[in-house]
């Protein structure tokens, strides 16, 4: 039976340890968090992409611990840890660096490790494998190395792990074709590139494009609003055209763990190279741009109505950083109640995937609670389920930021 080890029990780790328990694999799960151990042993999952029943269906396969001396015993370990951003915006790799250490301690001959964490080109390489090799072992002789970014899109049904492109790097041949036997057994589709270098510069490629293309269409949004064009009805127009041009959607900013965070881990390694990515960190400033200009709009919005945003009542609808899914990572709602609280503005919210928002010490109320006195609602996510056309009915005057009203004809809604 093969063994495998996850390092990090987050989106991108969870769902692995719980594909690799449904193929039959004795699974050694590791986080230094102890309620994540606690939850997984009682078979509750608290991740949207992972029902309870499923953890529960594999739980005799999945052996949650906080300690890393159980990686020994098996024949792959996948690290899923968080490399998140300083607040200068450089690469954390605190985490990685942190586990890596740890399993150098544990690490056996002959076995396989396999970064998933987003990165910069060179850290499987330059970071990881020194570190692993403070084993006595060396890597792509004496252990198997190599480099697959993730590829999770929380909350999606139609690709999952299983058939989505593997995108795998290793330090070598053999490497390479260890990481693939490994991944076969739950992946139907393998890419293998000739380097961890170029499979981490895959991911950034990947969540960059996003990112550019994201930003353009948020900077079209922001001069239509002067032209006084509907960006919707300009994005819908170019859409049909059946070549060269991909839809993106204008919205509040970026969020989640991925977009707003990768750009800058090229941009920092850039540098190191005697380069400015300049096309790349001017996608990154419009983006983040992007909540002060929705809440301007949601000050004009009020204006026109006759209210000061000083002590008006807005009702914030959705505050992960995407559609059916609780993430608050990097989420722009987080900014725009920031920034509407500063103006003197009374913020409630509705989330059906986010009970609380304790850094501003809110509650998600129920959808009519939160409409009943507003004097403004604010769609920033619009989850599934949730009728914003029977919203915009019921609601005092609209702020669409997501587009999700257009086939609405009341006059009280005002889109991005």
């Amino acid at each position: 039976m093969t063994s495998i080890g996850i390092i990090g029990l987050g989106y991108v780790g969870l769902p692995l340890a719980v594909a690799f328990a449904q193929e039959g694999c004795d699974v050694v799960a590791v986080d230094v968090d102890a309620r994540k151990i606690e939850a997984i042993e009682a078979g509750e999952s608290y991740i949207e992409d992972v029902p309870s029943a499923v953890m529960r269906e594999v739980a005799e396969r999945v052996h949650a611990t906080t300690r890393y001396a159980r990686l020994a015993k098996t024949d792959a370990v996948l690290v899923c840890v968080p490399t998140p951003l300083t607040a200068n915006r450089e690469p954390d790799l605190g985490p990685l660096i942190d586990s890596t250490r740890s399993l150098s301690e544990v690490l056996q001959a002959d076995q396989l490790v396999v970064l998933e964490s987003t990165t910069y080109p060179g850290t499987t390489r330059e970071r990881v494998a020194p570190l692993l090799e403070e084993s006595g072992l060396t890597a792509g002789r004496d252990f198997h190395l190599a480099f697959s970014p993730e590829r999770v899109d929380p909350g999606r049904t139609d690709f999952t792990l299983r058939n989505t492109p593997k995108v795998v790097g290793g330090l070598t041949d053999a490497c390479a074709a260890r990481a693939e036997e490994i991944y076969g057994l739950v992946c139907d589709n393998l890419i293998r590139v000739s380097s961890p270098e170029a499979a981490e510069l895959t991911k950034l490629l990947e969540n960059i494009f996003r990112s550019v293309n994201i930003a353009l269409v948020n900077e079209l949004a922001m001069l239509t609003d002067r032209m006084g064009i509907d960006i919707w009805e300009v994005v819908d127009a170019a859409a049909t055209k059946p070549y060269g041009f991909m839809c993106f959607e204008p919205g509040p900013g970026m969020g989640g763990h991925c977009l707003p965070v990768d750009p800058f881990y090229l941009s920092w390694r850039a540098r190191e190279f005697d380069m400015a990515t300049e096309f790349i960190e001017l996608s990154g400033k419009v983006n983040q741009q992007m909540p002060y200009h929705c809440v301007a709009k949601a000050q004009r919005v009020l204006n026109d109505a006759g209210k000061s945003v000083n002590g008006a009542r807005i009702a914030v609808l959705g505050v992960s950083y995407k559609p059916g899914v609780g993430d608050i990572r990097e989420s722009p709602a987080l900014k725009i109640i920031s920034l509407l609280k500063d103006l003197g503005a009374d913020v409630r919210y509705h989330d059906p995937h986010v009970p609380t928002l304790a850094g501003h010490n809110l509650h998600s109320l129920p959808l009519d609670e939160a409409l009943a006195d507003a004097d403004l609602a604010l769609i920033v996510t619009a989850h599934p389920g949730v009728d914003h056309d029977l919203l915009a009915e019921r609601a005092g005057h609209v702020l669409d930021l997501r587009g999700v009203t257009r086939s609405s004809g009341a006059e009280n809604v005002v889109r991005l």
